[in-house]
């Protein structure tokens, strides 16, 4: 999908003749700059996002302007200060008052260049948080499947790294661009009216500097996609390593040695190609260095021939060299390694624009129902569905109705589609054939919020965020009193508990829970979900953590929950499958069995034999659902 800049490009909004044509002219240079590597339309894209402002560009170009005349300014003083030394007319007063003048243009244009900074500092901020704000609303649109298939530690760098490489070209680079252009051309101007002999000579540097950077424009696009990559690549590796799980194996199975050494080798990998990288924008650079150099030497020798001549006077040539091609050099360098690193920028936005264009595989229709009052009823009607790059599917026209306030037991070998079938219930995905229905309604044609608030989940891998228990537990409902969490505490035997901890409800429960046990993070679950107070609830094999002792509280919490609830419970102990209004029995993404416990019994089907396996001696503490 396009982003928002590209669409009002894509709609023919009127181009502001002035800043946007020199927003224009300055994608026409990246493009040609960038060569065939890049595609225009990334370009576009990228201006796109300074066009919403286009009046703070301009009164940011103005003070360029403003300030590029000002840094010429001193041309007159310094000629008429040189002649004034070298051939004394006028009194040292007259000494004075020219060098009052050039201090009041240095005062005046570094204020001018202080309000630039401002203007450019609040369209580069402005910016970066759209962009911001874009890629968190995109991922956050995202279904389930999107990042089971991207890596979190990419995703983070394209948040961090590459917007951070974006802000940097925006603030420094790209404005700046067309600064110095502008500047270049008014040198130009000044130079050839007030000495136009030297004017050829500066102006006969412009070759050098165009062939170098036509020549340097692929291998810093490559050298600065490189290094993105790398960098992502090294963030990728932190993050998965550092965090709480990721430590937590790397030293149960003493891979630490084996770690470093892969931190390593991606640490040097990402050196060397920061200093690739480094080092072709540095060649660059030595390039206009060189032109900077050469410049002024020439400018003096031409100059010499001219004194001689009694075209010019000493004054006029040393004003010229000490001023005008000084100024013309930098703005010229700045144009030039401006360029550069806005073409360095351009693999960062290729990969923000790879985020922000991945279309969620899980719409709202702009038709959708808001749907407040929902009894619970639950159907699937020939659903089928298979995960991306798997040739077996995990639910094959699977056929099931629920009614309101009915608990069903999902039963079966693992790999079966029990958690497939109530990630459907979820919409965390779509079928691909069939329907799931919540009294009556696709899902599809309901409003995601609709279906979030219908639904209460419990998984078996609970995920607790890194603050306090009171902030965990009102994440499900954040405007609960302190009544509402008092109960749903005591519903869920967590009430000892929270007596227990230092500060309450107010204790850190520190990254994924990591300060609570397996079975205090499952009833801390239990108790969100109960405050949340959803029609339908959803238990992923929620109790696996608990002990017995546990286990008879939280099944009691449970049973009170699941009064006038519809429920889904992935079955993992006896008890909840003898307490079902409905078993059914799923093998190969297929419901091969339906019934109650007695009723399965005496069919001796697939749930026969895995009781008879696995219950048989008395062990109701073995899980049915292995």
């Amino acid at each position: 999908m396009q982003g928002k800049s590209d669409r009002s490009i894509a709609q023919g909004r009127p181009t502001v003749a002035y800043p946007g044509q020199v927003l224009d002219g300055l994608r026409h240079r990246i493009e040609r700059g960038a060569g065939g590597e890049v595609r225009s339309a990334t370009v576009r894209r990228v201006l796109g996002y300074l066009r919403p402002h286009r009046l703070a560009v301009g009164a940011a170009l103005g003070c360029l302007l403003i300030g590029s005349l000002l840094a010429l300014a001193p041309y007159l003083v310094v000629e008429r200060l040189i002649n004034q030394l070298t051939h004394p007319s006028g009194s040292f007063a007259t000494i004075l008052g020219l060098a009052g003048i050039g201090l009041a243009l240095v005062v005046v244009s570094g204020l001018v260049g202080v309000l630039r900074s401002w203007i450019v500092l609040r369209i580069t901020t402005d910016t970066v948080a759209q962009l911001r704000r874009e890629l968190m609303q995109r991922l956050l649109g995202q279904s389930i499947g999107y990042f089971t298939d991207e890596r979190g530690g990419e995703l983070m760098s394209r948040l961090l790294n590459d917007v951070g490489v974006v802000e940097a070209a925006i603030g420094d680079s790209a404005l700046s661009v067309v600064g110095s252009a502008i500047t270049v051309v008014i040198c130009v101007i000044v130079m050839a009216v007030v000495q136009w002999q030297l004017a050829l000579v500066t102006i006969a540097t412009l070759p050098l500097l165009v062939l170098t950077l036509r020549r340097a424009r692929r291998p810093v696009y490559r050298t600065r996609r490189d290094l993105q990559e790398r960098l992502a690549a090294f963030t990728v590796h932190a993050q998965e390593v550092l965090s709480l799980s990721g430590i937590m194996l790397v030293k149960t199975f003493g891979r630490e040695a084996e770690e470093r050494r892969r931190s390593f080798q991606l640490a040097d990998e990402l050196r060397h190609s920061d200093l690739r990288a480094g080092m072709t924008a540095r060649w660059v650079g030595l390039a206009f260095q060189l032109a900077q150099a050469l410049a002024p030497l020439a400018l003096l020798l031409a100059g010499a021939w001219l004194i001689e001549r009694h075209d010019a006077t000493l004054g006029a040539v040393i004003a010229f060299v000490t001023v005008l091609a000084v100024r013309f050099g930098a703005a010229l360098a700045g144009t030039g390694t401006g360029l550069v690193s806005v073409i360095g920028a351009l693999p960062a936005w290729d990969r923000i624009f790879t985020v922000l264009d991945t279309e969620p595989e899980i719409r709202e229709l702009p038709s959708a129902r808001v749907h407040e009052d929902i009894q619970g009823a639950v159907s699937f009607a020939e659903v089928s569905f298979t995960y991306p790059r798997q040739a077996r599917p995990a639910l094959d026209g699977v056929t099931l109705t629920i009614a309101p306030g009915h608990l069903v037991a999902l039963v079966g070998p693992s790999g079966a589609g029990k958690t497939t079938l109530t990630s459907l219930l979820a919409r965390f995905y779509d079928p691909q054939v069939g329907s799931v229905r919540i009294d009556g309604h696709d899902l599809r044609e309901l409003s995601v919020g609709s279906i979030a608030r219908a639904i209460g989940l419990v998984l078996q891998d609970t995920y607790l965020f890194h603050g306090t228990l009171r902030d965990n537990l009102l994440y499900a409902r954040p405007d609960a009193d302190q009544a509402a969490l008092d109960a749903a505490c005591r519903d869920a035997y967590l009430d000892s508990l929270v007596t227990e901890l230092p500060d309450g409800l107010d204790t850190v429960v520190g990254e994924r829970g990591h300060r609570l046990s397996g079975g205090e993070k499952q009833r801390v679950a239990i108790a969100r979900v109960i405050l949340k107070d959803a029609p339908i609830l959803i238990l992923d094999e929620a109790t696996s953590h608990l002990d017995s002792a546990s286990e008879r509280y939280v099944q009691a919490a449970l049973a009170r929950a699941f009064t006038g609830r519809t429920s889904l419970v992935i079955a993992h102990r006896l008890s909840t499958v003898l307490a079902a209004d409905l078993i059914v029995v799923l093998d190969r993404g297929k419901a091969v069995e339906q019934g109650t416990h007695s009723e399965l019994l005496a069919q001796g089907g697939l749930y026969a034999s895995l009781y008879e396996l696995q219950f048989r001696g008395g062990r109701p503490d073995v899980a049915l659902s292995l």
